[in-house]
């Protein structure tokens, strides 16, 4: 009898084990930060607190370093991976999260080589690599298959990962994909972020996200403080020369539904871009109103609501 109760306890015990435990453990940089990480990482935090959901933080070991992901959603839905804009990090997507994590189990990754959570200890030297340690994160979330959601520079790396393997990809939504379809188009906006570079650091900020968003003020005070602290931090991005547009081949040869969002008001992306997209051979573009490339704050109802009727 007790042999028998051993035996249930132990398969009980087993199938209550959540798989992730083992990433779980917070890692020394996070809890014995540098002073200057110490600030970055509690506004972060401060960011994390507009989710209005539940979550849970993983630290993933990886060949380049520790990688981030903050995990919400119900266990058992299908998953969506996140993959955010330059310099943005996961808490990006905290007027979407409470949308996205409604039906399907969200992995937001941190992206290693810049402001974030991730941990990069061993060096990264080709856009090849960086799709390959992102496909070494997905293996270790076992997921069997999902939906990509990429915004900015995200959306280019969510193409470049179906592109190497289409296999588990069920559907890409690229929110202003960042030299994806075309050229980043000159514009009175991009002169003014080359010309931020001669000044001071808090103007370079301010004049940043004045020509991605439509209206600042929309933006939270506390995301707009840890993006200031995470542009202070040093940055390993060196690819953005190499995020060069896909050729039309590349893209038709895309077979999982494709929706693209852009703003009307984004410097990144023009007409040409939705154009495009409606030619894949499952693609949806539009346009959304009222945004600039930083739509999914701009408009993150509108947003939201195109997300979850495309992944339905």
């Amino acid at each position: 009898m007790r042999l028998f109760l051993l035996l249930v306890f132990f398969v009980l015990g087993v199938g209550c084990t959540d798989k992730y435990d083992k990433y779980k453990k917070t890692p020394e940089y996070i809890t014995e930060p540098s002073a200057s990480n110490a600030a970055y990482f509690e506004a972060y935090d401060e960011t994390l607190k507009l989710w209005n959901v539940s979550y849970e933080e993983l630290y993933i070991p990886t060949t380049n370093g520790i990688a981030h992901v903050i995990v919400s959603g119900p266990k058992n839905a299908e998953p969506v991976v996140l993959l955010h804009g330059m310099n943005a990090s996961s808490t990006m997507w905290y007027p979407n999260i409470e949308s996205l994590t409604k039906n399907h189990r969200v992995f937001a990754v941190d992206f290693i080589l810049e402001a974030g959570k991730s941990f990069l200890y061993n060096d990264i030297d080709s856009v090849e690599k960086v799709t390959d340690w992102y496909k070494e994160v997905l293996f270790a979330l076992e997921l069997d298959s999902f939906h990509v959601i990429g915004a900015s520079r995200g959306g280019w790396l969510a193409v470049k990962l179906a592109l190497n393997d289409q296999t588990k990809i069920k559907s890409l939504i690229l929110l202003s994909p960042a030299q994806t379809f075309t050229w980043i188009k000159p514009s009175t906006d991009l002169l003014k972020n080359i010309v931020r570079i001669l000044s001071s650091k808090e103007k370079q900020i301010a004049q940043s996200l004045e020509s991605m968003s439509s209206n600042v003020a929309n933006i939270s005070v506390a995301y707009v403080n840890q993006y200031k602290l995470g542009a202070e931090l040093e940055s390993e991005n060196k690819f953005v020369s190499s995020m060069q547009p896909f050729s039309n081949d590349e893209l038709k040869s895309l077979q999982m539904p494709v929706l693209v969002l852009i703003g009307d008001d984004d410097m990144i992306n023009e007409k040409r871009t939705v154009e495009i997209a409606n030619r894949l051979p499952k693609g949806k573009g539009e346009t959304i109103q009222n945004a600039g490339h930083f739509l999914s704050i701009d408009q993150a109802e509108t947003v939201n609501e195109k997300m979850l009727d495309f992944l339905k």
